[in-house]
């Protein structure tokens, strides 16, 4: 029988390692941490069972994705949960961009603007679960609905700014800008409108769902299926050398290029080392988890029914904050994302406390403290939101790169998500999850489709190692 082993944990890492189980290998993943899970991880973090996701919160590419949905995780514990609104952006004065998982309903909100949001994003949707065997891989490629792609690519390679033109109402220009900015990128950089289009494109297909009883249940469930399967998991376990690596017939990382370049050192083709050692991460994120009585008492009515809002103000507003972050300046008004899990997973909750997720865009490696700059934002929108605060859990951004080594300065996405990552993966390549060693293969969210918790990188790097060694079951 033919051997794999699986460097991380993480959706990617046990997507990979599930993979290669069911055709027959016998897998060990290793892990570095005491627990699996990478960024998909819950716990308590402020009150006796009161529950908070560590990083990755809201699942539209997840609940979505063709290669979790085949896997039969709800055997596993695995159960979604959907808020009554997806995601709301507040402006000053009280009023709201409002995405609903339905386009008319998101559309008939926007008032002017609803005709082209169902130009964007009704087709796409509809669609997208054939559409997304195309974008959710590498991008240079023969597509296999060149068509439909099509439809998508055209306004996904054009900056984010460029779309938010086409509105004439802020609602839906901040509405938009609020989903496009979580690229970590300048909006008015090519490309930049594509990580947008593809969240919300997979939003009105699926929704913004949650995990019920936190992210950590994607993860757990993952690990469930492995076991059955034959996979082991080891934690703790620390690879930092090729001499820490076990025998096997495929190594697959799921780690940041920049480590796969220092642990493998001069083992990997000196052009692939090169490549690595440049791979270039984006800016940082600080993390602020709140205790909430009551909630947050936002101004904007819808906002307070919505699994996610988004703080930035307007349009204007958050394209200025994704600029100064990208040159290493920190806004006094940060671009703000708040997660309001239990309104669609009450158990999160402890009888009238609730946990509030929230993270600020940041520069990266930042040292500072982002906790009072991401209460002003939200009390900006929700007066009297510091009263109702009875506990706070913070981690900064250069506890982010300590708690996943792959958050290199704290950046979240695994990389700077710039047109030649988008277009080409961690180095210049149409087989991005190759390393160019026999036999290694790379799957951390540096490689397409990018960051989530979709495992989407994880199954594309198995099946290229599954392609390199044929059949295991007749080796």
């Amino acid at each position: 029988m033919s051997t794999a082993t699986v460097i991380g944990a993480g959706p990617n890492g046990l997507a990979a390692a599930i993979a290669l189980a069911r055709a027959g290998l016998r897998v060990t993943v290793l892990e570095g941490a005491d627990k699996i899970g990478g960024g998909a991880r819950s716990g308590e973090a402020i009150l006796p069972g009161l529950l908070h996701d560590h990083c990755s919160a809201v699942h539209p590419m997840a609940v979505g994705s063709s290669f979790l949905r085949g896997l039969g995780l709800e055997r596993y514990g695995l159960t979604w949960a959907w808020p009554e609104i997806d995601c709301v952006h507040p402006l000053d004065g009280g009023s709201a961009g409002v995405l609903h998982r339905s386009v008319t309903e998101t559309a008939t909100g926007l008032g002017a603007d609803g005709r082209r949001w169902r130009l964007l994003f009704e087709r796409p949707s509809q669609g997208y679960d054939t559409l997304s065997g195309d974008i959710l891989g590498p991008l240079l490629r023969i597509p296999r609905h060149p068509l439909r792609l099509a439809r998508f690519g055209v306004p996904a390679l054009a900056p984010a700014s460029l779309l938010a033109k086409t509105f004439v109402t802020e609602e839906a220009r901040a509405l938009w800008g609020g989903v496009a900015a979580h690229a970590f990128h300048p909006l008015h950089r090519p490309l930049s409108a594509s990580i947008g289009l593809g969240i919300l494109t997979a939003g009105h297909r699926h929704g913004w769902a949650v995990a019920a009883g936190g992210t950590g249940r994607i993860t757990a469930a993952m690990a469930a299926l492995l076991t059955d399967l034959g996979g082991k998991i080891e934690t703790g376990v620390h690879v930092r050398s090729a001499s820490d690596l076990p025998p096997a017939d495929a190594t697959v990382w799921d780690v940041a290029p920049t480590a796969l370049a220092d642990i493998m050192g001069d083992r990997l083709p000196l052009r692939v080392a090169r490549a690595y050692r440049r791979f270039r991460y984006g800016p940082g994120a600080f993390k602020a988890d709140f205790a909430v009585e009551g909630g947050v008492p936002w101004t904007a009515e819808a906002a307070r029914r919505a699994g996610t809002v988004h703080v930035g103000g307007t349009y204007a507003e958050i394209a200025a904050t994704e600029r100064d972050i990208h040159a290493g300046r920190m806004p006094a008004r940060p671009f703000v994302l708040v997660g309001q899990q239990y309104l669609a997973d009450p158990q999160r909750s402890v009888g009238d406390v609730h946990p509030v997720w929230t993270y600020a865009h940041v520069p990266a490696g930042y040292s500072g403290d982002a906790t009072e700059a991401i209460i002003a934002q939200i009390e900006r929108f929700a007066p009297g939101f510091r009263d109702r605060i009875v506990g706070t859990a913070v981690r900064t951004t250069p506890g982010f790169a300590a708690y996943n080594p792959n958050y290199v300065g704290g950046n979240i996405m695994t990389g700077a998500k710039d047109i030649p990552q988008l277009l080409f993966g961690p180095r210049p390549t149409l087989h991005p999850y190759d390393t160019g060693l026999p036999g290694h293969y790379l799957c951390s969210a540096a490689t397409p489709p990018g960051p989530g918790a979709h495992g989407m990188c994880g199954a594309h790097a198995a099946a290229r190692a599954l392609r390199h060694l044929g059949d295991p079951a007749r080796r």
